[in-house]
């Protein structure tokens, strides 16, 4: 099991979600605790360059992406750094 939490900045993004978007993140964020931050079963996903992890949480336009980064491996704990809209992504 590992421990998800989510940063500052993307609390405040996050409440600025629409409600179904807020849905799938909740479900990603509820993925990630279970099976761990490598989530092939979501679109788009991807291992950003420099160890961040990001996904589509919902296509369209606009489309919304999560990021997020393994904070420490050994006492399993990820953190949620980014939730909004791709084009302010930021990679």
């Amino acid at each position: 099991m590992w421990t998800v939490t989510v940063a500052r900045q993307a609390l405040k993004q996050i409440n600025r979600l629409p409600s179904k978007v807020k849905d799938s993140l909740i479900a990603l964020i509820r993925n990630i605790e279970n099976q761990g931050p490598a989530r092939g079963n979501w679109p788009n996903y991807g291992r950003l360059s420099d160890g961040r992890y990001h996904c589509h949480i919902k296509k369209g336009n606009p489309t919304y992406v999560a990021v997020w980064e393994v904070k420490d491996k050994k006492i399993r704990l990820v953190e949620v750094t980014y939730a909004g809209t791709h084009e302010k992504a930021p990679y």
